[in-house]
């Protein structure tokens, strides 16, 4: 029955602490399969072992049973005949026969109960084998899943963030450069606004002294202040 404790063992791992130490989740799960299959392909062999000891029992208990009738007929056929000698040595082999009979009967018993309950541990082993198979790609899915979740947290929690952490910080020297540039070009506007006042003052000045000039020539001043 030891097999059927190590399969046991098999059926009652712990996943996830498996999972956990796996360093390939999937690679693992169908080890554990494959070697559920082993397991079960030897607990089949102990079976079949099994109801041919139960089927061996049988045909020797069957033997005995029809020994001992047989030897009976002959003794009744050696009384017929007047073979008293004959009845008794048969008899004697009906007696041993029979203890035989008897002798097998319990071992027969014990063993079609031993090949019984193994048949159904068997039965109960395939049906969990079946199940494992089943749920085997479902639980890969998971894992899959479940390393790309985190990978994405890795992501986000600093692991593999350079190029981003670089991308922000080119990003924010770039909007600096831009203020500055649109400092200097307000200050540059503030500048040549002011010496264009500049120049059109000492233009105003330079314009006005000249009409001066030619009202003075053409004689067509009015007439000051200081001449009345």
């Amino acid at each position: 029955m030891g097999i059927f404790s190590r399969i046991a063992d098999i059926f009652k791992a712990n996943v996830n602490d498996a999972l956990d130490k796996a360093e390939d989740a999937e690679k693992m799960l169908k080890q554990m399969v494959v070697e559920m299959e082993q397991s079960v392909n030897k607990a089949t062999l102990a079976v079949a072992n099994a109801i041919a000891n139960e089927k061996n029992l049988e045909r020797k208990l069957e033997k005995a049973r029809r020994e001992k009738g047989d030897w009976e007929q002959k003794a009744v056929q050696a009384l017929n005949a007047g073979r008293d000698d004959l009845a008794k040595a048969a008899l004697e082999k009906k007696v041993i026969s029979e203890r035989n009979f008897q002798d097998l009967q319990p071992i027969y018993e014990q063993a079609r109960n031993t090949s019984d309950k193994m048949r159904t541990q068997l039965n109960s082993l395939k049906a969990k084998l079946d199940e494992a198979r089943s749920r085997q790609s479902t639980l890969i899915a998971r894992s899959q899943a479940a390393k790309a979740q985190k990978q994405i947290a890795q992501s986000f929690s600093g692991v593999g963030s350079d190029a981003f952490s670089k991308f922000d910080k080119y990003e924010t020297k770039i909007e600096q450069l831009e203020s500055q540039a649109e400092a200097f070009e307000t200050l540059a506007g503030e500048n040549t606004k002011l010496e264009d006042e500049f120049k059109m003052l000492g233009t105003s000045s330079s314009v006005d002294a000249e009409l001066l000039a030619l009202k003075e020539k053409m004689g067509i001043l009015p007439p000051s202040d200081n001449a009345q």
